[in-house]
């Protein structure tokens, strides 16, 4: 990685970094999935409160991204009414301590 350039990539043609930077990047994804990381079930709303600033639009849109890469799971119940909650995945607590060394070096 030390002498990764923009226009060489040691990865190859598809680099796995910018594959893994592709699933969590952006500025609400990383925040969703640290409120997620406790394991528990949380409903749409309480993740609307836990992720300041987030508007309406653009958790629904990460959800759905995160979900369709399997970074978390929408378990939806039959009950009236509908009670939504979603989950942090096996995939994704597999990336907690990289993203932990992450926190630590932003520290540094």
């Amino acid at each position: 990685m030390s002498g990764c350039k923009a226009e060489h990539c040691p990865c190859g043609a598809v680099c796995p970094l910018q594959v893994a930077l592709k699933r969590i990047g952006g500025k609400w994804k990383i925040p969703i999935l640290c409120v997620l990381s406790s394991g528990e079930g949380i409903r749409y709303n309480e993740l609307m409160k836990k992720v300041t600033g987030i508007t309406n639009t653009m958790l629904a849109s990460s959800l759905k991204e995160l979900e369709k890469d399997g970074l978390i799971t929408r378990v939806q119940y039959n009950e009236m009414p509908i009670r939504v909650e979603y989950f942090i995945t096996e995939k994704s607590l597999s990336l907690m301590p990289a993203m932990q060394m992450l926190a630590q070096w932003g520290m540094e």
